[in-house]
């Protein structure tokens, strides 16, 4: 098998440039995700720890659900559904069509909220491990629920739950391959395209094994680094 590394340039011929726009796709939509995820985490962990009985057991639904369901399924709901829904409304509403839902946004809100799920997990984990202790003592010197909130309960929690927040977001790039059945041409679009065109699956695939790496490596240098950051002034275990 020859391989015509040329396939990989910046040219007319190349597939490098649109390679690398894909990659950049594929992170934008991650991070959107991510932060959505982040978002509904936080709202769905207080809900568990701080809330009525009815909003813990609505935490717990929701969690379940989207734990359950595969990703792909979440996603064909939000893109071919969405559009279904999108187009029924504006019918409805009078509107003159056609009516279309943009792959990014459905993919992008489908993996954050499957996201949002594990992440609550991650921060009720976190908050849990802040000292009962470290809470009374705060209380007792008067602090009111929100600079207990912003003063002790966030430095403290996130501190704990970076690594969790890191694997995540490994995830969430992993996930947002699935994202290319709306036609959003990110990484795995790209290279499925590129395989077909040239009839080098091997050769495009790799490349795409390669590409995901990359991000997922340099993401975890950079979850590295923050939390090196954070911990900073803090005594580290001995074994």
């Amino acid at each position: 098998m020859t391989i015509d590394w040329q396939l990989l340039g910046f040219g007319d011929e190349g597939w490098g440039g649109v390679l690398m726009d894909a990659a950049a796709v594929t992170v934008s939509v991650s991070l959107c995700a991510w932060l959505l995820g982040a978002a509904l985490g936080s709202v769905l962990c207080w809900m568990q720890i701080s809330g009525a009985r009815w909003q813990q057991r609505l935490a717990h639904a929701y969690i379940t659900l989207f734990r359950g369901v595969p990703e792909l399924l979440v996603i064909y709901l939000f893109y071919f559904g969405g559009r279904q829904v999108v187009s029924f409304v504006g019918e409805k509403l009078g509107l003159a069509g056609p009516f279309d839902v943009n792959g990014f946004v459905a993919g992008a809100i489908a993996i954050g909220l499957i996201s949002g799920a594990y992440q609550s997990g991650v921060f009720r984990g976190a908050f849990n491990a802040i000292p009962r202790g470290t809470l009374e003592a705060a209380t007792v010197t008067g602090m009111g629920r929100l600079m207990l909130f912003r003063r002790i309960i966030v430095p403290q929690a996130l501190r704990t739950a970076l690594p969790g927040m890191g694997n995540q977001w490994q995830s969430v790039i992993k996930e947002s391959a699935l994202v290319s059945v709306t036609g959003l041409v990110e990484t795995m679009n790209q290279i499925s395209t590129a395989s077909n065109s040239t009839q080098m699956p091997f050769f495009f695939y790799s490349v795409g094994a390669v590409i995901y790496l990359i991000i997922t490596t340099c993401s975890d240098w950079l979850f590295r680094y923050v939390e090196k950051f954070a911990m900073r002034g803090q005594p580290r275990a001995r074994w």
